[in-house]
């Protein structure tokens, strides 16, 4: 099965090289004439009566500069083209954080992965769900493939080609493509790879704990007279993890002696496990002008597969807390599916002496359907296939061009609803969301080989308050801020022993409110001319938590230390510096890969580490690089970290990336 799935693979990036040449080659002449490149040509005339008329080729000169690059290769977003706020931007060139190529890394550290980039990742602090609605449940790998869409308006073909070689066989690549076929057509395309090898046990290359292929397409037209808009989007991910179970290591405890033991030896616990997630997204947006107003029409159909294999003959059945179906001896499957298909309608526009209001009212009918291999969906509490119908407002006052105060309100039929205000100003940025959403399907009915449960619980109310003040004082700029979390009804995962079951991580609902505040700062003190100091500071106090359901360390610190510049005589850009995070030491989520969730555990508390990276990021004119030192103490004390119980940080390594932009 794993060679058909590598040949597949094998067969399937072909296939998208193969298509990418077609784009590239296509870019060469279909380019329309209203954004096609000015070519010199003779002039009919002296310039003026006592110049000569100069005689001899009238070829271009190839090595004159091209005058096509950042500035006019411009990006928006569909959000803003949505709000009548489009503002093409030049695409981003700094190099500035340039070396932060992990998921983890990019999220500030507010992550917990599996020790690899491309493992499963869970948020530190607890979020409030995204969506009032029915949710499949699995976001384990949910970062890896959600990411907002550009939408460019390009004056000429436009490729970004970015190649990160980690060291260990950790590889991750982002290949864009964009052009526009006349000014008002514009089609895209985008592949990022992550193979990523194992880091404990690597049986040399190639020897993948991670094999990830996203892919998408899309485009947005608009008629010459601005009466029509449409932007139609295709995104797929198939996310694909080789377990391991974490790694066994007897005497590991709390103690700073035994727990330097376990970065000694120490064997996976599993080596036959595999889990998969597979995401295939259909969406269209189209919009008609009607005068001052805009009647709008948005499309989308989605549809998330989780799977889990194992060779039972191979790995130990007593890995798992529960034999639940013992009639499977060999390889089991577990299998799960969720389907949405939504239509969303609406009017909109602008009103005000300058147009500063913007609102909007729409209606949606959303229909999903649950599906899984072991259960009768005839039997769960939460249903199944279900339409749900919303109604819902927002309108977005405008101060200037970069500060606005946003308001929102959506309801969905049966109590559930979203309310939201968002405010971005130069000085003060502020934000209140309310929510009370459905469990998720996982945490409400699940049925697999080592798992399963039925539950019927109560709908969940979030809040989440920031402010966060903004001071500029010369070379200081200064954020103190305050964020305030609240959950009624909390769900989490936890292990421990339950009645009428064998089973020990089982999802449960908080029998009280819990709540947490975060007081924290963020500062850029600039020193002798082009040295930057960046801390950013939380400290973090449970205000009321009766069933210990929440887990998190009291203090959390990120810093950089860093040289911002130019060298040989401003020939390359440069960031040198000095990348540290840390946090006090708590009792951190363990991972179930059966159901890929982050449980509760009670027995790991894994001492405090700071993490320190020494980089360069480079910009020498249109390419950008990094050389990236990661982990640089444990090279010294020969102690790594441990992100999650049982699972190892990636060990002192040197990774180097680079990018290309071509522009014609």
């Amino acid at each position: 099965m794993i060679e058909r799935l590598s040949y597949l693979c094998t067969v399937r990036n072909s296939a998208l090289l193969i298509f990418a040449f077609i784009l590239l080659s296509f870019s060469a002449f279909s380019q329309a004439d209203s954004v096609r490149r000015p070519v010199r040509t003779k002039t009919a005339a002296p310039i003026s009566p006592t110049e000569k008329v100069r005689r001899g080729s009238s070829i271009v000169n190839d090595s004159s500069r091209s005058p096509y690059g950042p500035s006019t290769t411009r990006w928006t977003t569909e959000r803003e083209m949505f709000t009548a706020k489009t503002n093409f931007r030049p695409i981003d060139t700094t190099i500035n954080n340039y070396h932060r190529w992990t998921y983890v890394q990019k999220s500030a550290n507010f992550y917990q992965d599996l020790g690899n980039n491309g493992t499963a990742l869970n948020p530190i602090f607890p979020i409030l769900p995204a969506t009032i609605g029915a949710t499949p449940g699995f976001n384990a790998y949910a970062p890896y493939w959600n990411e907002e869409l550009k939408l460019f308006d390009t004056k000429s073909p436009y490729t970004r080609m970015y190649l990160v070689w980690g060291g260990q066989g950790r590889a991750a690549t982002r290949v864009e493509y964009s052009r526009n076929i006349n000014k008002k057509w514009n089609v895209s395309f985008n592949y990022r790879p992550i193979l990523t090898d194992k880091q404990v046990l690597r049986n040399g290359r190639a020897d993948r704990n991670v094999i990830s292929h996203y892919y998408d397409f899309y485009t947005h037209y608009t008629t010459k007279d601005d009466r029509y808009k449409v932007v139609a989007a295709y995104q797929r991910i198939r996310h694909h993890v080789i377990e391991n179970g974490g790694l066994t290591f007897s005497a590991l405890s709390q103690t700073d002696s035994t727990y330097s033991s376990f970065f000694g030896n120490v064997s996976p616990n599993l080596t036959r496990a595999h889990s998969f997630e597979q995401h295939n997204k259909y969406h269209l947006f189209q919009q008609f002008n009607l005068g001052k107003i805009q009647a709008y029409h948005i499309l989308d159909f989605e549809r998330q597969i989780n799977w889990y294999r194992e060779a039972l003959s191979v790995d130990p059945i007593g890995y798992y807390d529960y034999n639940r179906i013992d009639s499977i001896k060999t390889t089991s499957v577990d299998s799960t599916s969720f389907k949405t298909f939504s239509n969303q309608i609406g009017i909109k526009g602008q009103i005000g002496k300058k147009n500063n209001l913007f609102y909007n009212g729409w209606l949606k009918f959303r229909t999903y359907d649950f599906w899984n291999k072991y259960l009768d969906t005839d039997t769960i509490y939460q249903k199944a296939h279900a339409t749900e119908k919303y109604i819902g407002g927002e309108i977005q006052y405008a101060l200037d061009s970069i500060q606005h105060i946003t308001g929102l309100i959506e309801v969905l039929t049966g109590g559930y609803s979203r309310i939201e205000s968002t405010g971005h100003m130069r000085w003060f940025d502020f934000q209140a969301i309310h929510r009370i959403s459905k469990p998720t399907m996982l945490q409400s009915t699940y049925s697999g080989r080592f798992d399963g449960w039925n539950n019927d619980f109560k709908n969940v109310e979030s809040i989440y308050l920031a402010a966060f003040p903004k001071v500029q004082l010369g070379p200081l700029f200064i954020s103190p801020g305050l964020t305030y979390t609240a959950f009624v009804n909390y769900i989490y995962f936890t292990k421990g022993t339950f009645p009428d079951t064998k089973q020990t991580v089982l999802p449960v609902q908080a029998s009280a409110p819990v709540q947490y505040a975060s007081p924290q700062v963020s500062m850029d003190v600039r020193f002798f001319r082009k040295m930057h100091f960046r801390p950013q500071v939380l400290y973090t106090k449970v205000l009321s938590d009766r069933d210990s359901a929440l887990r998190m360390p009291t203090f959390f610190m990120n810093g950089q230390l860093a040289f911002e510049g130019e060298l040989f005589k401003k020939a390359m850009q440069v960031q040198i510096g000095v990348d540290a995070h840390w946090h006090s030491s708590y009792t951190p989520m363990g991972y179930d890969p059966a159901t890929q969730t982050f449980y509760n555990q009670y027995t790991v508390k894994p001492p405090s580490y700071l993490l320190a990276d020494v980089f360069l990021n480079g910009k020498i004119k249109r390419g950008r690089f990094f050389i990236k030192y990661h982990n640089i103490l444990q090279r010294f004390t020969k102690v790594g970290y441990m992100p999650t119980p049982y699972y190892r940080g990636v060990t002192s390594i040197l990774d180097f990336g680079f990018e290309l932009m071509l522009f014609d």
